[in-house]
């Protein structure tokens, strides 16, 4: 009898900080089939241009959501703006970003809330925190032929949360875009390309960097897409008293 899923990605995560999941363990564990992929994949038609991308000549489309996750139930919450501690992305220090906030639909997907009570259990397996915040943000990446697409233009790089993941949703046309992961001392701990939908990568933000290679289309005559859901769960932080 095989290892169960859950606990052999929670052993790793908690021992290398960093782990893949493939496909045929997420979709038993969420109790869905490989169709269900296709299916998610239509709400990536729906997002908006990153103008924070555009301004490094970049095609990447997004949005973006946050979830207070308590006791193993994710809450919407107000979206406000997307901020990372100075310690993480270089490309955004000191900057506040708006995104268009995720569509009702996608909100109110079964998939995410069962993604979301997942993705919890890990981020519990790594601190023990009464309440988490959960930032979703589904991203489409794109390639042509006249440059490169970029997942991550920042380089290796920390989000500054406790737990980071990818989930591959779609990918079309597309080589390259190979994830690595190191240690804090520059040895590597992952390197996969996520390549078939379903495929969920999970990592300790707190004591490894990752990025991911560029892609590029493989027939040149139609663009390279990329389609992931990144989602990270950090500590709520405390409310500070009045003074």
């Amino acid at each position: 009898m095989g290892d169960d899923p859950i606990a052999a990605a929670t052993r790793a995560l908690t021992s290398t900080g960093a782990y893949v999941m493939p496909p045929s363990d997420l979709t038993s564990i969420l109790g869905v089939d490989d169709d269900v992929w296709s299916r998610f994949s239509a709400y990536w038609e729906d997002l908006a241009p990153d103008r924070y991308a555009a301004e490094l000549g970049l095609r990447r489309l997004r949005r973006y959501g946050r979830y207070r996750f308590t006791d193993g139930v994710a809450t919407p919450m107000s979206n406000g703006a997307f901020v990372q501690p100075q310690d993480s992305n270089p490309l955004y220090i000191d900057r506040d970003r708006h995104f268009e906030p995720l569509t009702d639909a996608f909100m109110s997907d079964p998939l995410v809330s069962r993604l979301l009570r997942l993705l919890g259990r890990f981020a519990t397996a790594l601190d023990d925190a009464a309440e988490w915040v959960a930032k979703v943000h589904p991203f489409r990446v794109l390639a042509s032929a006249d440059g490169e697409g970029q997942p991550t233009p920042e380089g290796l790089h920390r989000d500054g949360v406790t737990l980071v993941t990818s989930l591959l949703v779609r990918r079309h046309n597309a080589v390259g875009g190979q994830s690595a992961v190191f240690d804090f001392a520059g040895q590597p701990l992952l390197a996969a390309t996520l390549a078939e939908p379903g495929t969920l990568q999970l990592g300790d933000d707190r004591r490894t960097v990752h990025g991911v290679s560029p892609i590029r289309p493989v027939d040149v005559a139609e663009p390279a897409l990329r389609d992931v859901l990144v989602i990270t769960f950090a500590p709520e932080p405390p409310v500070s008293s009045p003074r």
